[in-house]
C-alpha cells in the first residue's frame, strides 16, 4: 500500500492549504470509511447524499488515521489537525493514485467486458502468480473510486496488478485506463449489459474499447476474435501494440481444440501447444475467459506448462459458478453475482449438457439494465430452453416473470413457477429436490438470488 510522508503526498497533488507542521507524518494505506480505519491511513471523506464523511474526520484520526483530506468547499474544518485541504475529495484521490502508479514499477493487465470480468481477473492473476507477486481488484473496486484505492493499495515491490475496469456509460473505462496506463488488456465480450445507459451492442463495443485508449505503446491487447463488434472497430492499432485473439473459431490466435467437461470443472486442450490444461471451474464459457488470461500470461513469459499449473488453482470470487450441496443431497451452482442474456444463456447451455443429474432445476431471476428490449430478452430465455434436458423453472422478479412465460411455451406450464417471494420460491424448490438434482441460480446482483441459495444449502453443523 502507499507509504509517504505528509510533504511527500504535497508533491503528488495539489493541497491548498500549509501543511508543513505535520510534514513528517507517515501515512500508510488509505481508507473512506471511517468505520474500517487502520492505524496511520489517511481518511478520504465524501459528501454522500445522506451522508458526509467531514463529519468523521475528527473521530477517524482519533482512531488512529494519520491524516485526513479536506473538501474546500465544507466549512468549519477542525483547528490542529493533520488536514490536507482539497479542490475536490475524489479528484484528488484519483490524482494521487494516478502519481502513486506512474511512481511505480508494476506491470498492470486491465480488464474489461459485458461478461466474465472478474472470472478472467481471477484467472489470469493465478497464471502470473506462477511467477509474479500479483495483486488484483478485491470485490468490486473497479469504478472511479474503487480502481483509485486499487491503485493505492499496491505494494511497491508487486510486479503484476490485475484491474478490474467497470463502467456504466461512456468515457468511464477511458479514464480508468489513462489512470492505470495498462502494459496489457483484455476485452472478454460485447453483451446487452448497460443498453439501457448506451442504447445498442455497437455502443456498449465502443465504450469498451477505450481502454486501448490508455494502453502504453507496444503493450498487448487481447480481443474475443469471435465478435465483429470489436473486430471491425480495431483495424488501426496493429501499428501501436500488439493484436491477438481468443475465441471458438479457428481464425483467433487461440481456440480450444479439444473440451472435456466433467461434474467440477474442464479439461482441455489449445491449437498452440499440446499441453492439456485443467480448469476447475464449470462451464465452456470460462474456457473463453481462460484463454483471454493464458495469452496475457503468455506476453508476460509464462511457459504453457506454467499455465498447467497456475490454471489448477484458480479459485474465482464467490457467487460465480460456485458448487455447493443443498439440504436434500442437491448440487447448486451459486451464479448469483450478475446475469445478462448472454451469461444466462451460457449457465444455461452448461446445466443442460451436464451428465450425471436426473433432474435439472433453473431459479432464474431479473436481468437488470437491459433497456428497452428487457421483457423481449427476458421471454426468449424462457423461450429457448430445451424440454429434454431442463426439467423445472422457478422465477424470482417481475422480469422473471417474463422468463416463466416464455418458459411456459417450451416446458408447458406444469413445470414452470413465478415467485416475487424469494422464501416461498426457496420452499417450493426443496419439494423438487433430492441427491440427483442440479440447480443453478442466476440473476442480476441487484436480486440477492443468494439468500435462496443461503436457504437451500445444508445447514453447517459445528
Amino acid at each position: 500500500m502507499i507509504r509517504k510522508t505528509i510533504n511527500e503526498i504535497t508533491k503528488m497533488i495539489h493541497v491548498l492549504n500549509d501543511a508543513a507542521p505535520f510534514g513528517d507524518t507517515r501515512i500508510s494505506g488509505i481508507c473512506i470509511d471511517s468505520r474500517k480505519i487502520g492505524q496511520g491511513n489517511l481518511f478520504i471523506p465524501f459528501k454522500g447524499e445522506k451522508v458526509d464523511g467531514h463529519n468523521y474526520v475528527k473521530s477517524a484520526i482519533e482512531q488512529g488515521a494519520a491524516a485526513a483530506f479536506w473538501q474546500k468547499d465544507v466549512p468549519n474544518p477542525p483547528e490542529g489537525l493533520p488536514l490536507l485541504i482539497v479542490e475536490d475529495c475524489l479528484v484528488a484521490l484519483q490524482e494521487l493514485a494516478g502519481s502513486y502508479r506512474r511512481q511505480l514499477g508494476v506491470k498492470i493487465v486491465g480488464i474489461t467486458g459485458s461478461n466474465g470480468k472478474t472470472t478472467t481477473k481471477d484467472m489470469a492473476a493465478s497464471l502470473l502468480s506462477v511467477k509474479y507477486k500479483v495483486q488484483k481488484t478485491e470485490g468490486n473496486y473497479n469504478n472511479h473510486i474503487g480502481l483509485p484505492l486499487t491503485v493505492l493499495n499496491l505494494d511497491e515491490d508487486t510486479d503484476v496488478a490485475v484491474l478490474e475496469m467497470g463502467m456504466s456509460s461512456r468515457g468511464e473505462i477511458s479514464f480508468l485506463t489513462r489512470l492505470a496506463t495498462p502494459d496489457a488488456v483484455i476485452i472478454t465480450n460485447i453483451g446487452e449489459s448497460h443498453l439501457l445507459d448506451l442504447g445498442s451492442r455497437e455502443g456498449i463495443a465502443e465504450a469498451k474499447l477505450e481502454i486501448l485508449e490508455g494502453l502504453r505503446e507496444g503493450g498487448l491487447a487481447v480481443l474475443n476474435g469471435d465478435e465483429p463488434l470489436l473486430m471491425e472497430r480495431v483495424s488501426g492499432i496493429g501499428g501501436r501494440a500488439l493484436l491477438q485473439t481468443f475465441g471458438r473459431s479457428e481464425s483467433n490466435d487461440m481456440f480450444p481444440v479439444e473440451i472435456t467437461q466433467s461434474a467440477h470443472g474442464n479439461e482441455f486442450r489449445v491449437n498452440l501447444t499440446s499441453d492439456k490444461f485443467y480448469l476447475p471451474v464449470l462451464g465452456n464459457h470460462n474456457i473463453m475467459n481462460a484463454m483471454a488470461a493464458m495469452l496475457v500470461a503468455r506476453y508476460f513469459s509464462i511457459s504453457f506448462e506454467e499455465m498447467a499449473e497456475g490454471l489448477k488453482s484458480v479459485r474465482l470470487t464467490q457467487m460465480r459458478m460456485e458448487l455447493s450441496e443443498g439440504e436434500n443431497g442437491e448440487k447448486i451452482i451459486n451464479d448469483a453475482y450478475n446475469a445478462s442474456p448472454t451469461s444466462m444463456s451460457a449457465a444455461i447451455e452448461l446445466v443442460s449438457n451436464l451428465a450425471g443429474y436426473a433432474k435439472k432445476v433453473l431459479v432464474l431471476g431479473d436481468m437488470l439494465e437491459l433497456g428497452p428490449l428487457e421483457k423481449e430478452y427476458h421471454l426468449k430465455i424462457g423461450e429457448m430452453l430445451d424440454p429434454a434436458k431442463i426439467d423445472l423453472v422457478f422465477t424470482c422478479g417481475q422480469l422473471g416473470a417474463l422468463i416463466a412465460e416464455g418458459a411456459k411455451k417450451a416446458l408447458g406450464t406444469e413445470r414452470v413457477y413465478a415467485f416475487t417471494d424469494k422464501e416461498m420460491l426457496s420452499n417450493e424448490v426443496k419439494k423438487h429436490t433430492d441427491s440427483h438434482t442440479l440447480v443453478l441460480v442466476k440473476a442480476s446482483r441487484g436480486m440477492r438470488l443468494e439468500e435462496v441459495v443461503s436457504s437451500l444449502q445444508k445447514e453447517e453443523t459445528h
